[in-house]
């Protein structure tokens, strides 16, 4: 059996622990956008990524406060400790979710059902935050009772009775349905997950493609062969900035995305990570978003490397931003080696860049992320930088 532990509404929950004058109450996390909204809150319609002021008109009476990322950070690290003192196999997906594997413990901590408790019960007390656990024999169908059991619940899926709790679920619990596939699936009266698994693996082929099509028909039968691992490593290493709708030059863009550059690249550095692939992230004005990407011919860790791919994708999707508008950018790189080798280049030349960035993250390691900006970007805020995850 696995275990898929996920901490609730997260951000706002930090913030209800750590003030109670704010607990039972509509609690907004975010500046222009709502980073994270209490479930008081969400009982009013109210979803991230949301504009502040669109959460405002469906919540009047909600409670704004700013985001306290190393309070979420502190957070985060002890209730993994929790996690790694039930079972030694913790598989994090998130700050705030993981796959725990419980199959061996039987004899020493009791049935799967008895390990959640406990979990859930340490979380509360030890960490004070609330948190529902899914248990299943797979990991997808653990995570989808996690869902259901939202919030501060624990949903248990006997064997043998999956298929029973999965088949009237809608087809959008399923990994990979989107608002599209769930529409292309709806025009043809498929409406459930059951619906997907009375259809042959060969329609859904036809229906939606090779790949989604077996995925699918594979997950309507609750077959996923996953084991929880421990130890992998990110396959990339990204930050994003919503901007809100208001009318941003090209200038103000560019600025914000160098600022998401340099976070980018400080972070690979420090997990000594170099990549090859750039992708720049967009998102529209009726939140329909789109990729660019480009993959170099070396691996880098230099900030102006990366920065001008970046801005070359940004000026080659304009006209795209200039017909549908922009409310988000991000910029991720990927294909990441292992130890951050790069292969130098003939002929041998003094490291310029890179004696820089080395030169500015001591600087910000020293005295704080804000201690040394980019001119672009004086006058402007940028939300704090997430946690995420040690690489």
């Amino acid at each position: 059996m696995i275990l898929h532990a996920d901490l609730d509404s997260f951000y706002a929950s930090v913030e209800q622990r750590d003030d109670p004058a704010l607990r039972d109450r509509p609690v907004l996390v975010g500046g222009g956008v709502v980073l994270a909204a209490s479930y008081e809150a969400k009982a009013f319609g109210v979803r991230t990524p949301m504009s502040l002021s669109q959460a405002r008109m469906l919540c009047p009476r909600a409670v704004v406060v700013p985001p306290r990322m190393a309070a979420y950070s502190a957070a985060s690290k002890a209730v993994f400790e929790v996690f790694r003192d039930i079972t030694p196999v913790v598989e994090a997906i998130s700050i705030d979710e993981a796959f725990l594997a419980v199959a061996g413990l039987r004899r020493i901590s009791g049935t799967a059902e008895e390990i959640a408790r406990r979990l859930r019960a340490e979380v509360r007390s030890r960490v004070g935050l609330p948190i529902t656990v899914g248990v299943a024999r797979t990991k997808f169908l653990a995570k989808v009772a996690s869902g259901v059991g939202k919030p501060d619940g624990l949903l248990v899926v006997p064997p043998g009775a999956e298929l029973d709790f999965l088949h009237p679920l809608p087809v959008e619990k399923l990994w990979g349905v989107g608002p599209k596939t769930a529409a292309r699936l709806r025009e043809r009266q498929v409406h459930t997950v059951g619906h997907v698994a009375r259809i042959g693996e060969a329609a859904l082929i036809a229906m939606l493609g090779a790949h989604a099509g077996r995925h699918l028909h594979a997950l309507a039968h609750n077959r996923d062969p996953r084991r929880v691992t421990t130890g992998g490593r990110r396959g990339s290493i990204g930050a994003q900035c919503a901007l809100g709708r208001g009318q941003r030059s090209p200038d103000e863009v560019e600025a914000v995305l160098a600022a998401l550059v340099d976070r980018v690249t400080h972070r690979m550095r420090g997990a000594h990570r170099a990549g090859r692939t750039i992708t720049l992230r967009l998102r529209f004005d009726d939140f329909q978003r789109v990729t660019r990407s480009r993959s170099l011919l070396k691996a880098t860790m230099q900030t102006g490397m990366v920065l001008r791919t970046a801005v070359d994708l940004l000026r080659e999707a304009r006209p795209l931003i200039d017909r549908r508008g922009l409310t988000l950018v991000g910029v991720a790189v990927s294909n990441l080696d292992g130890e951050g080798a790069v292969q130098p280049e003939l002929p041998f030349e003094p490291p310029r860049q890179e004696g820089l960035d080395a030169a500015v993250d001591r600087v910000r390691d020293r005295f704080g992320a804000l201690s040394l900006r980019r001119a672009d970007m004086l006058g402007r805020e940028m939300h704090p930088s997430v946690p995420i995850l040690p690489d």
